[in-house]
């Protein structure tokens, strides 16, 4: 018999749990590392079941039992149909799954089930509208480096270039360019043969969770310093497009979700703005009503 459920949220930075009882009401929440599918199988298993496990632990709870547990997930790699398959075939005995993208997950959480789009801005990006009348439909999210627009790795990904410039005189040194070198991992007052070859180590073992951590480095320069700012307009007009890709009506709600949507508010175009609204739930939120739905199916 199910007796508590699981929601998740499943993304490159972290893993974000919410607990509830077979009810629907929620007890706590637990965070862990990336389960991002990208990451392997056997690492987003290891991330969602020491994320469930804190959940149990802050509501004074002993782990039950898998075979208690329905689980609803949003994982960010679904869209690849084989890590998909992998992900759910490697399921450690939870009674019941139900596995969607991050961007389905985030959509039912911030418009509490209700029509509405998002556009999920973090480590990576997409954009997921659920109209109406009928299924999902989902754009972006294909994936750093080719895809995922207006993300925290996409713009780390333009700062270590800008760096990459400076470091070569091809651009004037700059305050903004200093500090990617040392989120990079040049030492402060490194020589610039110095912060080259740091600079080098680092983006030889870079994942997109490196790059995206650069994103704060963009940010905290973005009223500072004109190439930081240009990412971050450049930024607002992609997220700009995803909107009207998602709605070209303009007649429903856009939640700007994830870790970057409230950062990136300020470098949005004003026709964004005047769609947006704020999320009522998050991915986990979104993701224990997926599996709340599977269940009564």
């Amino acid at each position: 018999m199910i007796e508590f459920l699981l929601g998740v949220d499943g993304g490159g930075s972290g893993t974000r749990v919410r607990l509830a009882r077979a009810d629907g009401v929620e007890l706590a929440t637990g965070t862990s590392g990336p389960s991002a599918l990208s990451h392997g199988i056997a690492g987003a298993w290891a991330a969602v079941d020491d994320a469930a496990t804190k959940a149990f632990d802050a509501a004074g709870l002993a782990f039950p039992a898998k075979s208690a547990i329905a689980i609803g997930l949003g994982m960010a790699g679904v869209h690849n149909r084989q890590w998909a398959a992998a992900f759910i075939a490697a399921n450690p005995g939870y009674a019941r799954l139900a596995l969607e993208s991050d961007g389905h997950t985030t959509v039912l959480g911030a418009h509490a089930g209700r029509p509405g789009a998002i556009i999920a801005l973090g480590t990576g990006s997409v954009g997921e509208v659920k109209p109406a009348h009928g299924p999902h439909i989902e754009m972006g999210g294909w994936g750093f480096p080719a895809g995922d627009e207006a993300s925290g790795a996409w713009m780390g990904l333009r700062a270590a270039n800008h760096l990459q410039q400076v470091l070569d005189g091809r651009m004037p040194a700059n305050a903004f360019a200093t500090d990617v070198a040392q989120a990079c991992g040049a030492a402060q007052g490194a020589t610039a043969t110095e912060a080259r070859d740091a600079v080098q180590n680092w983006l030889a073992k870079a994942t997109q969770t490196q790059y995206a951590q650069l994103a704060r480095v963009v940010l905290r320069h973005g009223e500072s310093n004109p190439t930081a700012r240009a990412i971050l307009l450049d930024a607002g007009r992609e997220v700009e497009l995803m909107a009207n890709a998602l709605d070209p009506s303009g007649a429903l709600p856009i939640a700007l979700c994830g870790g970057l949507g409230a950062p990136l508010r300020p470098y949005l175009p004003a026709a964004v703005l005047a769609r947006s609204v704020a999320p009522q739930g998050d991915s986990a939120a979104g993701a224990l009503r997926l599996i709340q739905q599977r269940l009564k199916e």
